[in-house]
């Protein structure tokens, strides 16, 4: 098979945890094509966010410090992760380099006393530029061949959208491809650095956070693999979140939608732009665990098995939101009010996470991330209250809650077994929304009955027992 593996920073925290990932990846090899991506070493891209701060606050003494700790971080792992005198030398040489740039690159800021998006993002790459070349290092040190690539130099172009780049699929297809599949014949292993890559100038633009994933599905359609596997510190997509539900199990195989719905209400293990690249190719993903390597995790197809069509596959929550709830008999039967509103908080930067409107059109109801909530109803009260809206009520502290299962679609008496559910328990539900896909239902609790609300959910459609 042809596999791209991706490893997040979790898998390599430490010298021993990487040389675990290097002997898997060495064993894998054998019979197998890889082509490994690597994020940064636990921690590092905060750490190098911190610097930035650091740097925009004009605080030269702590951005000296924290890069300190970085290089001597990298450099112990260096020191423990390789057992080769040779290898471990010219490991050592290749760290020098990138940490002499990288120290260059803070002097230049330092003096600018500003980071703009486009130098943020050429500082946050370094974390992936530094880990791929222990984790190629410790490869070589295992008698395997292998060869260490930037985002850039594996050949992703993107467009110059600094900090949530895309790539130009057309473009780095042709580049990867006459990269990696040379690589390949001659059995070398490509270790590739996620999160990044490069505009059609060449400099250096990230994918967002937990961006790695996007750039391993990227190089899988590139390069036509089998299979994707992305590795982190978990078994797989869940039934629930274990910290919230002692019995949650992990789910053994699900569709790209409802894997993308998960996604985007906060599985952690997935970037939700990561689906894109392996839609048209069909090529299946695995989400496995880099501590428990028998274990084959949840498997992420276009056309699962018949008998995992289940009627709900998981619970999953984004907690910590704000409400806002906007009156007014202005709005009703005014056309554009709805457009009026959000392009009014679009400008100010604020993203609407969940929308409910009444049909009588006389209120619309919206969720914002906690942190925006303030900006929002401020920015609302400024432009519109007094005007369309007539009032604007506020709760602060509110979980979106989503039941996901393509196996909803059709099914009668669902909602009223979550709303069932959820009153038995004595939970208020404020807000509902569900779209014509009947693939997802989403309402909105108080973050105080999230757990309760949760567990209800879970124990209703037996989850455990999946």
């Amino acid at each position: 098979m042809r596999i791209v593996v991706k490893f997040g920073g979790t898998s390599l925290a430490t010298a021993k945890q990487i040389r675990e990932v290097a002997k898997f990846i060495h064993n894998t090899s054998k019979n197998n094509q890889v082509i490994v991506v690597c994020s940064a070493i636990n921690d590092v891209t905060d750490q190098l966010l911190d610097i930035s701060g650091h740097i925009q606050k004009a605080n030269k003494d702590a951005a000296k410090a924290k890069l300190a700790k970085l290089k001597r971080q990298h450099y112990q792992i260096a020191r423990d992760s390789v057992m080769g005198s040779k290898t471990r030398k010219q490991l050592l040489q290749k760290l020098d380099l990138d940490l002499s740039e990288l120290e260059g690159l803070l002097h230049g800021l330092s003096l600018l006393g500003e980071v703009t998006p486009r130098s943020l993002d050429y500082l946050i790459s370094f974390g992936e530029r530094l880990s791929i070349q222990i984790v190629s290092a410790v490869l070589i040190d295992m008698k395997s061949r292998s060869v260490a690539l930037t985002g850039k130099e594996a050949g992703i172009v993107t467009d110059s959208n600094f900090g949530s780049s895309k790539p130009l699929m057309d473009t780095t297809r042709l580049r990867v491809l006459s990269k990696i599949e040379p690589l390949l014949t001659k059995k070398i292993i490509p270790v590739i650095g996620g999160f990044a890559g490069a505009d059609q100038h060449g400099h250096i633009t990230t994918f967002g956070r937990g961006g790695s994933d996007y750039t391993a599905t990227i190089i899988a359609s590139c390069v036509k693999a089998d299979e994707v596997w992305l590795m982190s510190d978990v078994d797989g997509l869940m039934t629930a979140d274990p910290k919230m539900v002692k019995d949650a199990k992990v789910i053994p195989e699900v569709s790209y939608v409802e894997a993308m719905e998960m996604a985007l209400f906060g599985a952690k293990q997935i970037h939700p732009r990561s689906f894109e690249p392996l839609l048209s190719k069909k090529i299946p993903m695995r989400i496995r665990n880099s501590f428990n390597v028998d274990n084959l995790g949840t498997l992420v197809t276009a056309n699962p098995s018949e008998d995992t069509m289940r009627t709900v596959k998981c619970v999953s929550v984004i907690r910590h939101n704000g409400l806002i709830d906007m009156r007014g008999g202005s709005m009703v039967g005014a056309p554009g009010t709805a457009a009026t509103i959000f392009s009014t908080l679009a400008k100010a930067g604020i993203n609407i996470m969940m929308i409910s409107q009444s049909p009588s059109e006389s209120s619309i109801t919206i969720v914002v991330k906690k942190q925006d909530l303030d900006k929002a109803v401020n920015t609302l009260e400024m432009n519109l209250l007094g005007k369309m809206i007539k009032k604007i009520d506020v709760t602060t502290d509110v979980s979106i809650i989503a039941l996901i299962g393509s196996g909803m679609r059709g099914t009668v008496g669902v909602a009223s077994k979550v709303f069932g559910a959820a009153a038995r328990n004595g939970v208020n539900v404020v807000m509902i929304a569900q779209g014509s896909s009947e693939l997802n239902l989403a309402f909105v609790v108080k973050d105080s009955d999230c757990q309760a609300a949760v567990q209800a959910l879970h124990d209703e459609f037996e989850l455990a027992s999946n």
